[in-house]
């Protein structure tokens, strides 16, 4: 495996914060254990190389031993840079794994120009990567949605689902036959941003969900941003409060028996 690049004091900085946030997300939800074949979903954005950044040096320095393997899902979009990701995780000598199936093309002809395509393409790529998953022996998937994410997917579900829900760290699938972690939980995705900007990863836009405006997750990004603003630190607060959650104060009759108070 390559040496680990040369930082600059800023980046060195974040990453040991953006470190210490991951592993204790990690001990927290129990996410890794030793001997573990963790599949690190790679799309060539900036949190999923963070997420791989950040697991490889844990992997140098955890109490338990655990393997990785990035996978990216090659979805056949116009323009996309197949070359990048291969060079990269070799110049690394990160075992990888590239899936070609052609999602772009389902998406495009199922769903209605200026419709929203993250759903379909989600469940898609989410099946996609499950069976891989299986195919590889990975007992682990590694998702790159970080603190910022969580937060917007509750408020998502709230205003738009009538759900009180987000995403958690840690998630069996519904077939009980994969373990699904999200190691950024507690990162935020400013920190996230700059330190990938300093470490100048070959970041690959998505030109299928990217191009779309008016997303109602981008209008609930404008909405917190705007919070923070004005409260610097509420997003936080936010992501707490999901992890301090009192059932007799909400009105779920299947969480908490009101009828026989």
């Amino acid at each position: 495996m390559a040496a680990a690049p040369r930082l600059s004091g800023e980046c060195r900085t974040i990453e040991a914060a953006l470190r210490g946030k991951v592993g204790r997300a990690i001990a927290d939800y129990r996410m890794i254990d030793d001997g573990d074949l963790v599949m690190v979903c790679l799309s060539g954005g900036k949190d999923s190389y963070t997420l791989l950044d950040m697991l490889l040096a844990l992997q140098r320095r955890a109490p338990v031993r655990f393997e990785l393997v990035a996978v990216n899902l090659d979805q056949k979009q116009p323009g996309f840079p197949r070359e990048t990701l291969p060079e990269y995780l070799e110049a690394l000598g990160v075992p990888y794994r590239i899936v070609e199936e052609d999602t772009y093309s389902v998406v495009t002809r199922v769903i209605d120009i200026g419709k929203t395509y993250c759903g379909l393409c989600s469940r898609l790529r989410r099946g996609i990567l499950y069976r891989v998953a299986t195919e590889l022996g990975a007992n682990r998937i590694a998702l790159g949605h970080h603190r910022d994410d969580i937060v917007e997917t509750l408020f998502l579900n709230m205003f738009y689902g009538a759900s009180l829900k987000a995403m958690p760290p840690k998630l069996r699938s519904d077939d009980r036959r994969h373990v699904v972690i999200r190691p950024l939980a507690y990162c935020a995705e400013p920190d996230l941003a700059r330190y990938a900007e300093l470490r100048e990863f070959p970041i690959i836009p998505c030109d299928l969900c990217g191009s779309q405006e008016n997303l109602k997750r981008a209008e609930i990004k404008a909405m917190l941003a705007g919070w923070e603003r004005s409260d610097p630190g509420r997003t936080e607060r936010l992501f707490r409060s999901l992890q301090n959650v009192s059932p007799s104060h909400l009105a779920d009759a299947d969480l908490h028996d009101f009828g026989n108070l």
